[in-house]
Formats: C-alpha cells, sequence, structure tokens
C-alpha cells in the first residue's frame, strides 16, 4: 500500500514540487528568526524527501543514506541562517536544471525553466542582500525591487507554473538527473553570488551594480568558452578533450577497444570470443557482473544486482550489472560497449559461416570435378572393353598400356575423394611423359597432334591437364556425333606453354559462349559443368581456360599456363 502512495506521488511530481516550493517561499517571507520558519523547513525537506530525483521514492533508503538525510536536516535546522537558504538555493537550481532538457514535452520543459527563474530571481534579489547585509537595489521603501518580486511577482510565477498544461511525470523520468550538468550550473550560480561579494567589497560597489559586472563578465566568459568549443579556425576546440574525457570510464577506452580487437583475432570461434569479451567487460570497476545468452549458449560473470541494464544486438543479449545507479552518460557508454561486443560477435558469426561455405564449396567443386574425371574414365575403360572384346592381335598391347595408367588415375581421385581441397595437392609430372599418355590412350580415336619439334623440359600438374584436356577431347568427340565431317586437333606450344583443342564444327551459340567457363550454363548435351569446373581449377593451379575461337570452322579453346609451375598454386 505504502509503494503504491508513493508511486502515486511519483506521478504527481509538479504538485510537489510547486507545494515544496510554497514552503519556502513562506519561509523566506517570514524571516529565518521567525517561531514558524524551523516548521516550514522541516515540512519543506519532507517534500522534497517525496519529490527528489536521486532515490528512487518506492524503495527503502539504506542505513547510510538515512544517516545522511538525518545530518543535513540537523544542520538545516539548528544552524538556519541565510547562508544555508543560498547554499539550498543553489543547490535546487543545479539539480532543476540539470533535469531540463531530460523531457520530451514542452510544457515539462517549460515548468523546469520557470522554477529556474524563480530559483534564481529568489537568490539574487531577496536571499543575497540579506546576506551581504546590502542595502535594496532600488532604495529604501515597502515596494523596493526585492519586496515586489517576493511579494507579488514570484507568488503569480508560482500560480503560472500551477495552471501549464504538463504531463504527469512517470516514476522512471522522475529519476532523471545529470551529475555532471548539476554540478556546472552549481558552481555557475555559486560564481556569480561569490562574484557579486567581491565586487561589493574590492570595488567598493552598491549590490546592484556589483550584480551586473558579475552577469556581465560571467556572460562574456561563457560566450568565450562558447566560441572555443566548437572553433572554425583549425583549432579542435574543447569539445574533442571533453567528450576525449567522457570516452574514458574506470580504464582508457582505447586500450579495452584493442584487448576487444586482439581478442576477435585470437579467439577461434564465436563462443569463445564472447566468453572473453564478457570477461573483459566485468573489469570494469563499475561493474558488478554480466550476463550473457546467445546461439551459442549463455553464461553470467560476477553478481546480478538491482542495477541492471538490458541490451540486445542482433542475436546476442547482454544484461549489465552495476554496483551502483548509473547516470545517463554512464548509460551511454554501457550501450557502445555492448554494441562493440556485438559487432564482433557478429563478425565472428560471419567468419564461421564463411569457414563453412568455403569447405562446402571444397567438397562441391572437388566432386563436381571428379564426376567428370570418372566420366572421362568410365569411357576409356568402355573403349579399352571394346577393344578387347575385339579379337585384334594388338589388343592384349594396349591393354598393358593403358591399364596401369587407368589405375594410377582412379587411385588419385580416390584419394581426392577422401580428402576434398580447393587446391589439389597434385603431382607433378613431365610434359613430356604426360603428352605420350595422353596420346596412347587417344591413339584410337581421329585426331591430329600440332607439336613443337622440341618439347620443353617442364613440369606439369598432370590431374589438372588430364582433366582439362579430356573434357574439351569429349565435347569435342560428342559434336562430331553430329558433325561427323570435323576434324579434331590438338596444338601444344613451348613458349609460354599452352594446350590448345581445336575442331572444325558449328560456333557455340552466342548466349552460351558469353557465360561459358564463367558459370554453369545450360547446353544442348548438359549443363556445362565440366568447362566451368575445369575453368575454376585452372584458375587456382595459376593457368587460364579461355575460349580463343568461336566461329563456324574454327572453335578453340586455350590452356595457357606461365613459367615456373613449381611455383605454389594461387587461392
Amino acid at each position: 500500500m505504502l509503494t503504491l502512495v508513493l508511486k502515486n506521488r511519483l506521478r504527481a511530481g509538479r504538485w510537489l514540487l510547486l507545494a515544496m516550493l510554497g514552503l519556502l517561499h513562506g519561509l523566506m517571507l517570514l524571516d529565518i528568526g521567525s517561531v514558524w520558519a524551523h516548521p516550514l523547513l522541516l515540512a519543506h525537506l519532507g517534500l522534497f524527501l517525496l519529490w527528489q530525483p536521486l532515490w528512487r521514492g518506492e524503495q527503502e533508503v539504506g542505513r547510510g543514506g538515512l544517516i545522511f538525510i538525518a545530518l543535513a536536516a540537523a544542520v538545516a535546522l539548528f544552524w538556519l541562517n541565510w547562508w544555508i537558504i543560498a547554499f539550498w538555493l543553489t543547490g535546487l537550481f543545479g539539480i532543476v536544471g540539470a533535469r531540463v532538457f531530460a523531457f520530451h514535452d514542452r510544457g515539462t520543459r517549460l515548468l523546469y525553466l520557470s522554477v529556474m527563474a524563480y530559483l534564481l530571481s529568489a537568490l539574487l534579489l531577496w536571499v543575497v542582500p540579506h546576506l551581504f547585509g546590502a542595502p535594496s537595489p532600488a532604495g529604501e521603501g515597502h515596494f523596493e525591487t526585492g519586496h515586489l518580486m517576493m511579494w507579488y511577482l514570484l507568488p503569480v510565477l508560482l500560480l503560472g507554473m500551477a495552471a501549464l498544461p504538463v504531463r504527469d511525470e512517470t516514476a522512471e523520468s522522475a529519476q532523471t538527473v545529470d551529475f555532471i550538468y548539476s554540478l556546472l550550473l552549481f558552481m555557475l550560480l555559486a560564481l556569480v553570488v561569490l562574484g557579486s561579494l567581491a565586487f561589493m567589497f574590492l570595488a567598493k560597489l552598491d549590490y546592484l551594480e556589483a550584480l551586473l559586472r558579475t552577469l556581465l563578465l560571467m556572460g562574456l566568459i561563457l560566450l568565450a568558452l562558447g566560441g572555443l568549443w566548437n572553433p572554425r579556425q583549425g583549432f579542435g576546440g574543447l569539445q574533442v578533450m571533453f567528450s576525449r574525457y567522457l570516452l574514458n570510464i574506470g580504464t582508457p577506452f582505447e586500450g579495452w577497444l584493442t584487448q576487444l580487437a586482439e581478442a576477435a583475432q585470437r579467439e577461434p570461434d564465436a563462443a569463445s570470443y564472447l566468453r572473453r569479451a564478457t570477461v573483459l567487460l566485468a573489469d570494469f570497476p563499475w561493474l558488478a557482473g554480466v550476463f550473457w545468452q546467445s546461439p551459442d549458449g549463455a553464461g553470467q560473470i560476477g553478481q546480478s544486482s538491482n542495477h541492471e541494464v538490458r541490451v540486445q544486438e542482433g542475436e546476442l543479449r547482454l544484461t549489465v550489472y552495476a554496483s551502483q545507479s548509473l547516470s545517463p552518460t554512464v548509460l551511454l557508454h554501457i550501450h557502445l560497449l555492448a554494441q562493440l561486443v556485438g559487432y564482433f560477435y557478429q563478425a565472428k558469426q560471419r567468419e564461421q559461416r564463411l569457414r563453412d561455405i568455403t569447405h562446402l564449396q571444397a567438397v562441391y567443386e572437388t566432386g563436381a570435378r571428379l564426376t567428370h574425371d570418372l566420366k572421362n574414365m568410365l569411357q576409356s575403360l568402355l573403349t579399352l572393353t571394346a577393344v578387347a572384346q575385339g579379337h585384334e592381335k594388338k589388343s592384349q598391347q594396349l591393354l598393358q598400356q593403358q591399364l596401369p595408367i587407368l589405375s594410377r588415375r582412379i587411385g588419385l581421385t580416390l584419394g581426392k575423394l577422401e580428402q576434398p581441397q580447393l587446391e589439389s595437392d597434385t603431382p607433378l609430372l613431365s610434359l613430356a611423359a604426360w603428352l605420350d599418355a595422353l596420346r596412347l590412350r587417344n591413339r584410337h580415336q581421329p585426331i591430329d597432334w600440332l607439336l613443337p619439334d622440341e618439347l620443353p623440359d617442364q613440369d606439369i600438374p598432370a590431374a589438372l591437364f588430364d582433366c582439362v584436356v579430356d573434357n574439351l577431347l569429349d565435347n569435342a568427340l560428342r559434336k562430331r556425333q553430329t558433325e561427323p565431317d570435323i576434324g579434331i586437333f590438338v596444338k601444344i606450344a613451348a613458349e609460354p606453354l599452352c594446350v590448345t583443342v581445336c575442331d572444325s564444327g558449328d560456333a557455340i551459340p552466342e548466349v552460351i559462349a558469353a557465360n561459358l567457363l564463367r558459370r554453369v550454363v545450360v547446353s544442348e548435351n548438359g549443363l556445362g559443368v565440366g568447362l566451368y569446373q575445369s575453368a575454376r581449377w585452372a584458375e587456382q593451379q595459376g593457368c587460364r581456360l579461355i575460349l580463343t575461337s568461336n566461329q563456324d570452322g574454327k572453335v578453340c579453346f586455350e590452356l595457357r599456363c606461365g613459367s615456373g609451375m613449381d611455383a605454389p598454386a594461387r587461392p
């Protein structure tokens, strides 16, 4: 029941504020020597405890807070004087001023600006003259400036604040206070009061002239600071230095960010990185603990507390437990740090997905490439079977020559299937030996061979050349089934090493030729997977498979490799 009453009072914060100011106004009018001064001050402090934005009204005050409140009230009651009133008005001005921009409602802002104007007027035109024992700023008489303000203008201002269309404050908005803004406003108003005192006693001026000089001097100083805050003459300005100060909370922000980036580089996966990042986050002295929940699991470091901040960045949910109530500046830092942890975590997740995709791509490319190798080997085996079924005298000799080569290729294919790789560790073979094996496999096919007078003494990746040339010859031989009169020839050039396979058939349609070797294309005889995989593999091994000629009577593909085939393959 008590909690509900306190919440309702929080929602009626405007009326508490106006009642609190009304009691304070009565105290100042009756003078501190009146018998009603102490009861009014005690009632004023009680309303302030209900309105104040420092502790939540629905929560119990701890023992330390209770002792502090009791001591402050005792000092105010037993040593009540104009210095206490001036100090209290200055503190209220700082608290109220720090909350002006915490609300989005225009009426609420106008209310707090009006309260600031009331406190400033009461302090400078009533309390300070009593404090310094100065003569009235407008001369003698009942209707002097101070009396006019206190008896007529300021009560009208209080009534005007009561009539403002202001939305009711919620319990959360009632707790918004920026300590830095409050401290700056307190010090600014204290400088105005003490500066007026200094001008009065050092320059022998009356209070009004001293106050005007102090306000003029403070205005000039604020104008100069405003120019230095964001200058346009090349100087970085105070804003940069102040922002750098705000970014250093507990430990240097740059150092923490460096550790976070190093953790992202060292940790192998997203889960281990998240554990390391939360450990770094929990190292801040103003944090009691951190709880996280993600697709990779959940965990907690430290202890939970009543002051928690929940942040969600993608699939990552962070709950940060603070040791004490957090100011808006620290809340901004927490959201920034949580976003950084979330961004790095998402980057690690994408990195893991890329590794999985790369592995699947290796399996796919290896499987597609070896499928065509198996197809070519099965066709060779079919040809050998047909030869063996005949009763030619040289069939036994042909089988003895071809079967060991076929067995070796089958063994290499099975080895690749066991461990798929994007860059196949293919054994190297001399160009002359590879060419002899190629001509021997195709000795029964009507193929013309255009060879240089002397083959270079060079090692080549035999599996790559077998895959590419066998695919090209197979495509040309299948074209021959529909165009019986075409010729097929293989040409080898030495410098640079080029293997060209040509046929004299019809040109490849332009729609297919435009995407051939770059992606899978649909053709009459298949999907173009063999040539696409051959081109990809050639690129990985530092070679290029290109269509050099596409016209009727001359369709040529060329496998071109640079010098130094013993160098590592390009990725």
